[in-house]
């Protein structure tokens, strides 16, 4: 055998990233067969954990932490925490550590991302992120004094964490720059409602507010109006965290996204990428995609896996077990949950290339969805405690099928009752 098939010969994977698509990278790999060393590297020192659960249960006092039912040692993965990858370095396929080089020869990138942060408000005392274990350990005792807290963004995790300042009996006002919460996300007619979501919730909502500075004590706008605050908490999105690889030759899009193909591999050959630091083309809505959510980081991986057990084999690998399906694209039918002011928030696909929006219901009704379609066929749809029309759309997008309009748009029906 000559050096290049001996270079060529899959030996380990070194996953970067302890988050939900990298832990499930090595165990969608060790499911598969894949019986060769597998390195996974976290940059924070706790044992890896779902986040979710940060802005709930962890926030408030109920769990101690998240951290996943996963037995690394069971499964023969080398757990290295606390280690931070600044470097990427692919012609001698080696990582660039604070912890020294770590080679490879297959790499999953699975870094995730980093929150956007207020300029200027790094030094000033009493404000927060809600990214990470530390960051919600950080916040506990901030409700347990019921601290008067001004929230900057009313996005998802704004919300989510309002939700649990106020049931922990804080004063929360929620200061956003645009003219509704969600406007990036969700079209007015669907986000107006809401709003009104904060004021029976008993939360000051003011939109249309841009800050700018934080003082002790304080948030002030750009009109010059201070709102008092005892802490302040900075929820005004995220942005994959890719820096790193600056100069690595992997390619990037204007959202900062590593461009993954189908199979989530990179123009690096044996370079992958999962979960929320990758976009990938998707044929069912056209476009590439960038999804930051975290059934997109579990399903991810297993797409990637498979393609790596794949090139194992071709090498001459045997798995273990049974030999494995051949991997399918990636094209996941987008969807994430949000629970806010009582209220279990769910959304399935894209609607951005939508023609026609239908109500299930009206906003006044304790349970109501809405609809988009496209050419008569379901492309998304947001519901609001409404699950089983969660689950019937999210199959019906994944179909494809038309629907009828007017069945469609009675809330009583079965909403599977209305395809064509």
């Amino acid at each position: 055998m000559n050096e290049m098939q001996t270079r060529q010969r899959v030996r380990g994977v070194v996953v970067v990233g302890a988050g939900v698509a990298g832990v499930q990278t090595g165990v969608a790999l060790r499911e598969g067969g894949f019986s060769g060393p597998v390195t996974l590297i976290g940059a924070e020192p706790h044992q890896p954990y779902d986040r979710p659960p940060l802005s709930k249960e962890v926030l408030l006092g109920r769990a101690e932490d998240s951290a996943f039912e996963v037995d690394f040692a069971a499964l023969g993965i080398d757990l290295r925490l606390g280690c931070e990858v600044t470097g990427l370095r692919h012609a001698a396929r080696e990582l660039d550590t604070d912890a020294g080089p770590v080679p490879y020869d297959i790499l999953v990138i699975a870094s995730g991302t980093e929150p956007v942060t207020l300029p200027g408000t790094a030094a000033v005392p009493g404000v927060h992120l809600l990214r990470t274990l530390d960051d919600a350990r950080r916040l506990k005792p901030v409700l347990e004094r019921r601290d008067d807290i001004v929230v900057v963004g009313a996005g998802w995790i704004g919300a989510e964490f309002t939700t649990a300042a106020r049931h922990a009996g804080c004063a929360v006002t929620v200061i956003e720059a645009a003219a509704r919460p969600l406007a990036g996300a969700l079209p007015a007619e669907v986000t107006a409602p809401m709003a009104d979501w904060y004021t029976e919730a008993g939360v000051t909502l003011i939109t249309g507010g841009r800050v700018s500075s934080v003082e002790p004590g304080a948030v002030v706008l750009a009109d010059g109006r201070r709102v008092p605050a005892d802490a302040v908490v900075v929820g005004i999105g995220a942005r994959p965290a890719t820096g790193w690889l600056d100069g690595s030759g992997i390619g990037t899009g204007p959202d900062g996204a590593i461009t993954a193909d189908t199979r989530l591999r990179t123009c690096l050959s044996g370079v992958y990428a999962v979960g929320d630091c990758a976009s990938f083309p998707s044929a069912r809505y056209g476009r590439r995609l960038l999804v930051h959510h975290w059934d997109n980081a579990l399903q991810g991986p297993r797409t990637a896996a498979a393609d790596i057990i794949a090139r194992t084999v071709s090498h001459g690998h045997r798995p273990t077990g049974p030999m494995p399906q051949p991997p399918e694209n990636h094209d996941p039918v987008p969807y994430f949950w949000s629970e806010q002011f009582g209220r279990y928030v769910q959304y399935a696909g894209d609607h951005r290339d939508a023609d026609t929006l239908l109500w299930r219901g009206s906003p006044a009704d304790p349970t109501w969805s809405v609809l988009w379609l496209c050419d008569g066929a379901l492309v998304a749809l947001l519901t609001v405690d409404r699950p089983r029309d969660l689950a019937q759309g999210r199959r019906i997008i994944e179909t494809g099928k038309r629907l009828n309009p007017e069945m469609a748009a009675n809330p009583v029906a079965a909403l599977k009752a209305a395809v064509r």
